[in-house]
């Protein structure tokens, strides 16, 4: 980085409001999403999806945020509130929750575009140079002062951060952008079955992550533009990228270029297999996501709670985790985890098993269960001897999902477990 480049960086992130997009239902995600938002889904052992985009703003030196909400928002409000209220309104910063409140006319949010529009008098009352406009769904970590520092050397009216995937991820699930040598985007189209593949590079695609820079004025235009058309689903992907893309400089920024020396890293955690994935991703020895990097660090709130510990070390009755990361408050009583995960607040009792498995926080493990790639929601109570992931038609006859992958969800909900405060 040049000298003096840092700093103005900070000048152009401390002009920049971050609206956070939090309001999708993750359909997905199935009963995972029954009573909270996607973005809410607890992640990494501690934290939940919504802290990636904050910490991302925070370690970037964005002050200013807001994070739109709107399906089933309780528990992402109430963790934004306990652990994202400390910011300073003195010293400039802000955290807002927007929840939908038909500011504008009498509809709630009808689509990511319509989500902005309905908050234009928060935007305006902010006075903001930029707007980085986020999704509130994905796992990645992303330097946002570069970016906005692009945009504005190129006189973008909008940029557009992408990502490298394979033809197969992107085909229906994401936005796919064509560039030009000089990074301008010349073509997009919003998930394509069969989407275009990058030049040379058979195979692959360039996949909008959902992240977008907008120079202030611009977005006032286009938002009151797009809210006056009677035909349009008001939504970024679907209609405002692909009217803007061949009449305005509109820009990529592949993930990677803020962090040269990383390999990018980038998770849409959208589905019940690729949450289950980067989830015990995290226990190999050297993950793609390092959360234990101290220069990028990932905020949340967390209750307190003692030391995980394990207890008993008789013959078919040691406490044990092997390859495993077990949080805060976690008791395991002579069972035995291997490639495990569990959040915080798990107790695992005597001559258990559990293989390959995300525990979310509050579960309870009875004694002698075999649990096998499995996610068990949080507030499941296992009753003893229940076998989960062994056999996919006794999980299916007890009412359990298993996916296409073998995967085998529990909700509290699937064994009459009214836990819904907890989620």
């Amino acid at each position: 980085m040049a000298p003096g480049s840092d700093r103005h960086i900070s000048r152009l992130t401390k002009r920049t409001l971050a609206l956070i997009l939090a309001g999708g239902r993750g359909s997905r995600l199935h009963e995972l999403t029954d009573w909270r938002a996607k973005p809410a889904v607890p992640f990494g052992g501690k934290f939940r999806i919504i802290d990636f985009p904050l910490s991302n703003c925070v370690n970037s030196g964005i002050r200013n945020m807001g994070v739109v909400t709107q399906y089933k928002s309780h528990s992402l409000v109430r963790h934004l509130v306990n652990g994202w209220s400390n910011f300073r309104p003195g010293f400039g910063e802000s955290m807002d929750i927007l929840p939908a409140s038909m500011r504008v006319g009498d509809e709630w949010y009808k689509g990511t575009a319509d989500a902005i529009f309905q908050n234009l008098d928060i935007i305006r009352a902010n006075q903001p140079e930029f707007v980085l406009i986020l999704g509130g769904d994905h796992i990645y970590k992303m330097d946002y002062g570069p970016l906005i520092a692009r945009h504005e050397a190129l006189g973008a009216d909008m940029s557009i951060c992408c990502v490298e995937v394979s033809v197969e991820e992107a085909a229906g699930a994401f936005g796919v952008i064509q560039v030009d040598e000089n990074g301008r985007v010349k073509g997009f189209s919003e998930k394509p079955e069969h989407p275009e593949e990058i030049p040379g590079k058979p195979g692959r695609v360039l996949a909008s992550m959902g992240n977008y820079v907008f120079s202030t004025e611009f977005l006032y235009t286009e938002l009151i533009k797009d809210a006056d058309d009677g035909v349009s689903s008001h939504d970024f992907g679907n209609d405002i990228l692909p009217r803007l893309v061949y009449t305005h400089n509109l820009y990529a920024f592949p993930l990677g270029e803020d962090r040269p020396h990383t390999q990018p890293y980038w998770r849409d955690v959208g589905t019940i297999d690729a949450l289950y994935e980067a989830n015990l991703e995290l226990v190999e020895m050297q993950p793609q996501l390092d959360l234990y990097d101290k220069d990028w660090p990932i905020y949340t709130h967390q209750v307190q709670l003692p030391s995980a510990k394990f207890v008993h070390d008789a013959e078919g009755r040691t406490g044990m985790a092997v390859n495993s990361i077990v949080s805060g408050g976690c008791v395991v009583s002579g069972a035995e985890l291997n490639r495990c995960l569990l959040f915080s607040n798990v107790r695992v009792h005597s001559y258990s098993q559990v293989r390959n498995s995300v525990l979310m926080p509050d579960v309870i493990v009875g004694r002698n269960c075999r649990i096998e790639k499995a996610i068990i929601d949080r507030g499941v109570v296992l009753p003893p001897d229940t076998d989960v992931g062994l056999d996919r038609a006794a999980d299916e006859a007890n009412g359990f999902r298993v996916t296409e992958n073998g995967v085998t969800l529990v909700t509290p909900d699937m064994l009459g477990q009214k836990l819904h405060q907890l989620r």
